[in-house]
């Protein structure tokens, strides 16, 4: 979804408060989507609408009741207007009378929201039922609500500087200098000092010259927690097994200097194609792209490698604040499909270590299922490795992305 919009807002000529405002739209009906058509039911009797139509009057109630920059008369006037041209012109009067409703309504209906939030908290939150009671049962209804409160409040945007091409210092003069980017400095304990910045406001980033010619990366600071376990040396051999789209990849590149061999695998066609432009753009000559087969068993070239990386394939439940239609796409069967494939990986992987080498497991799930319990159960049968370390980052605490991470040596 955020790749067409990205494309949908590249084509069209919007000024940057405009283009602002259409992704506040998009995001926002998408992420309050089951609280959104709540709300409808409630003046419809629980009767089925048309999509589009249903997608209008979600539009309409989420600039009533979470945005304050659009004044109540417009949103209702526009909204009118879009079914019009929509083709509900018939249903316009209906439209009409819903917002219109709940606006009579305001005081009432904001505090039926809050109660919500309470009562039935997957509908108040927006969330899958099935989602929040999982953890519930896991954290408690404190810490769940946490969870539910950041997945629903807007990303932040981070960047890595490429140390391969620039040093802070002359990165961040560009951006206050010449390229209208204000920015704040960012650290934790894993990511190291002038590394990352939280892009607080910019011009659109693929616009911007410090972008295309590969001084930063975007990526969360979750993301670096994975290569600092890992820890890669210049002139080591190292394999990303799952690698593509490369913010993990170029971030070992960087820290190995471009001096040792990095073989980056991925099974799909068009997003290794993505790591080799961003590997292009960055400057990085120490990767090699090799295009891994879709299938339950496969052979990794080269090698013994001292040491893997593998940033398996998982629910992203770490990351549904960026990724907010994944909330809705996700089943409770597939963390049990992954978790057999994250162990497969895992497999793979440890054969192809060389003695003394360090193995690193990384996922950006929440779930029991596909960390510990991985670690686990691969652990029990891997006598030549010591598991040194674990550690997951939980979003509402360590405001950043959601992530997990496992360590290993070879003996």
């Amino acid at each position: 979804m955020e790749k067409q919009l990205e494309t949908g807002l590249a084509d069209a000529a919007l000024a940057p408060n405009d283009r602002a405002l259409c992704q506040e739209l998009v995001y926002g009906v998408v992420r309050w989507q089951a609280t959104l058509d709540w709300l409808i039911a409630r003046k419809t009797q629980g009767r089925a609408q048309k999509e589009a139509l249903q997608c209008l009057l979600r539009l309409g109630l989420y600039q009533l009741f979470w945005l304050d920059r659009v004044p109540d008369h417009a949103a209702v006037n526009e909204t009118v207007e879009l079914a019009k041209r929509a083709g509900f012109g018939a249903q316009a009067g209906f439209v009409n009378a819903v917002l219109r409703g709940y606006l009579r309504e305001r005081a009432a209906t904001e505090q039926l929201l809050a109660e919500l939030q309470t009562s039935q908290p997957h509908l108040g939150c927006s969330h899958p039922e099935w989602l929040w009671a999982r953890w519930r049962d896991r954290w408690g209804a404190e810490q769940t609500a946490q969870l539910l409160a950041w997945n629903n409040s807007p990303p932040k945007t981070y960047a890595r500087v490429n140390t391969l091409k620039t040093d802070p210092g002359p990165l961040l003069a560009r951006w206050r200098e010449q390229e209208d980017v204000a920015y704040d400095f960012c650290l934790r304990d894993w990511t190291g000092e002038s590394v990352v910045f939280e892009l607080k406001s910019h011009p659109p980033l693929l616009a911007l010259p410090s972008f295309q010619q590969g001084l930063f990366y975007v990526q969360d600071p979750s993301t670096l927690l994975a290569v600092r376990e890992l820890n890669p040396q210049p002139g080591e051999t190292v394999l990303d097994l799952c690698a593509a789209p490369g913010g993990k990849t170029t971030f070992i590149a960087q820290l190995v200097r471009n001096q040792g061999r990095v073989v980056a695998g991925d099974t799909s066609p068009e997003r290794l194609r993505l790591l080799q432009q961003n590997c292009a753009r960055l400057g990085v000559t120490c990767v090699e792209p090799v295009l891994l087969p879709d299938a339950p068993q496969f052979a990794i070239p080269g090698g013994p490698f001292d040491r893997i990386l593998v940033d398996a394939p998982c629910s992203n439940t770490g990351v549904l604040r960026r990724r907010v239609d994944l909330r809705w796409r996700l089943r409770p069967e597939e963390i049990a499909r992954l978790r057999a494939a994250q162990l497969r990986l895992l497999r793979l992987a440890a054969a192809r270590l060389r003695p003394g080498g360090t193995l690193v497991y990384s996922t950006c799930s929440l779930e029991p299922e596909e960390n510990g319990s991985v670690v686990d159960e691969f652990q029990a049968a891997q006598a030549a490795l010591k598991l040194e370390k674990t550690r997951e980052l939980f979003p509402p605490a360590d405001q950043v992305d959601g992530a997990f991470v496992a360590r290993w040596v070879s003996g």
